[in-house]
């Protein structure tokens, strides 16, 4: 079987190797960074600050595209010459269109990390957390006109921990892709595969997270709201504490929600620490979290912005 990969990061590393254990070849890799950059500058980039699945695809000596979009008339006559049974895609921010996802002799599927037809969209690692799952998951699914909506081939769960933030649940997930594709090709080389439809009725889908969701708003959220949005945003994007002008940046893994319940109004300062750079916020539930090692966006001088930031300590 001739597989040609399309893909981005973790996830494009681990469908490489699940591909690989499976047996079936490589024909052509096509990185996402292609399609968003100019080839001097992912040049650049790999060269002095090669990502692991750019070694990885440089040790394995494979084929790489090097065009501006999967649905240009180069790649599609690229496909067709090279006689290609499947095409997978996994991260890939670029809609792919029929005249594209039909030329593979068996199919085109995607390797999306939720179970659908929950959590469609840009970045279910994000919203999975945000909306307090037990679980997440990946799915392999036939390619179709909407995004994420094609029939189901392949589903695995994903346990979310309490403590986790998106990198760990991505890491998680990306790795389980690895088990899931050679799986699927292998079920793909028996013939057992049944495509299932997703239920839309199930469907949710969520667009990127907006500049207003990474700032905290303590009036409104409650504490395991609070911690949630942290953990959620984590590594992909900063969470805020504002104070006036001054925006403090959230450490993910230094924050901590006090196991007790205080008679201060939600948003109110009851403690500070200059030397951890630490403050503890009261939440909309009346609980508080304590936040350390705090950073400044874009400014010098966190400790004496600290010692500014007074409600009832003085």
């Amino acid at each position: 079987m001739r597989v040609v990969i399309l893909g981005k990061g973790l996830m494009l590393g681990n469908i490489i190797l699940g591909v690989r254990d499976a047996g079936a070849e490589i024909a052509g890799v096509f990185r996402y960074e292609y399609t968003a950059k100019s080839k001097l500058k992912v040049m650049l980039d790999d060269f002095f600050t090669p990502a692991p699945e750019v070694t990885l695809i440089k040790q394995l000596k494979l084929n790489q595209i090097r065009l501006k979009s999967a649905n240009c008339e180069a790649f599609q006559r690229l496909m067709v010459s090279l006689n290609v049974d499947l095409i997978i895609i996994g991260t890939w921010k670029e809609r792919i269109l029929p005249k594209t996802y039909n030329i593979p002799k068996i199919a085109t599927v995607n390797v999306h990390p939720s179970l659908l037809p929950k959590y469609r969209g840009p970045n279910p690692y994000i919203q999975t957390i945000l909306h307090g799952e037990d679980y997440s998951g990946l799915t392999i699914h036939l390619m179709n006109d909407e995004y994420d909506a094609g029939a189901i081939l392949k589903q695995e769960k994903v346990k979310i921990y309490d403590t986790d933030t998106s990198k760990e649940l991505r890491e998680r997930t990306v790795s389980k892709a690895r088990e899931l594709v050679t799986e699927f090709l292998n079920d793909l080389n028996e013939k057992i595969l049944t495509p299932v439809s997703q239920n839309s009725g199930h469907a949710t889908y969520f667009p990127n997270i907006s500049g207003e969701e990474m700032m905290l708003d303590f009036t409104i959220q409650n504490s395991e709201e609070i911690s949630r949005t942290v953990r959620a945003l984590h590594p992909f994007l900063p969470s805020y504490i504002t104070y006036k002008d001054v925006f403090f940046i959230v450490n993910p893994y230094t924050f901590r929600k006090l196991d007790m319940k205080v008679n201060y109004s939600p948003n109110t300062v009851i403690a500070k620490d200059e030397k951890i750079n630490s403050i503890t916020i009261v939440c909309r539930d009346n609980i508080p979290i304590e936040f350390n090692n705090l950073k400044l966006y874009k400014r010098k001088g966190i400790k004496k912005y600290i010692s500014k930031y007074v409600d009832v300590i003085k």
